[in-house]
């Protein structure tokens, strides 16, 4: 039976490497939540993410979640004012120029094409060079840990004030005002 991404993982956030941080949720509750439970959870983000690698070994799983936990730590140190780990820094950088992905436009869209050698690294490749252009970008200062209970997600507030507080109105938002009308 084939599980449905869409149930497994949130898929919403408009940054591909926030997207992947997102693979545990409710991270400041009392049960964080860990989506990628196995190689086969990590085969699925990635095909879901654009980035298809069809080979994905135990010991993939574990430098996919260090690198997710490395730019999780990262952005949420920027999102506080604060200056990331330099031994964090050091690894995303190392992940980065590792990866041998090449961009492709087929169909008139953006892909990826990854190498048939190291196509999870390549992944995570794509994955930290993204979060590298984010949280080294003009819109670091944009950064920021969701407000909604328990959650602590990584966005990018795109709204116009900067005065954005919830990683997804349909999820953390809702819940914040669905709370708000129970205690009127």
């Amino acid at each position: 039976m084939t599980e449905d991404v869409r149930r497994v993982f949130r898929m919403d956030n408009e940054v591909l490497a926030f997207r992947f941080t997102a693979t545990v949720s409710d991270r400041a509750g009392m049960a964080p939540r860990e989506r990628l439970t196995g190689p086969a959870r990590l085969r699925m983000w990635l095909r879901a993410a654009g980035l298809d690698a069809t080979d994905v070994s135990p010991a993939d799983l574990k430098d996919a979640v260090e690198l997710r936990e490395v730019i999780y730590r990262i952005g949420s140190a920027i999102a506080a004012g604060e200056q990331p780990d330099a031994q964090d820094v050091g690894t995303l950088n190392a992940v980065a120029a590792a990866g041998h992905a090449k961009a492709a436009l087929e169909n008139d869209l953006a892909g990826w094409h990854l190498t048939e050698t190291t196509p999870v690294g390549d992944a995570l490749g794509v994955l930290a060079t993204d979060a590298i252009h984010v949280l080294g970008g003009p819109v670091r200062s944009r950064v920021k840990n969701c407000e909604g209970p328990g959650c602590a997600g990584l966005f990018l507030d795109t709204s116009r004030g900067a005065n954005r507080r919830w990683c997804s109105m349909n999820t953390c938002g809702n819940k914040v005002k669905k709370a708000r009308l129970a205690e009127s």
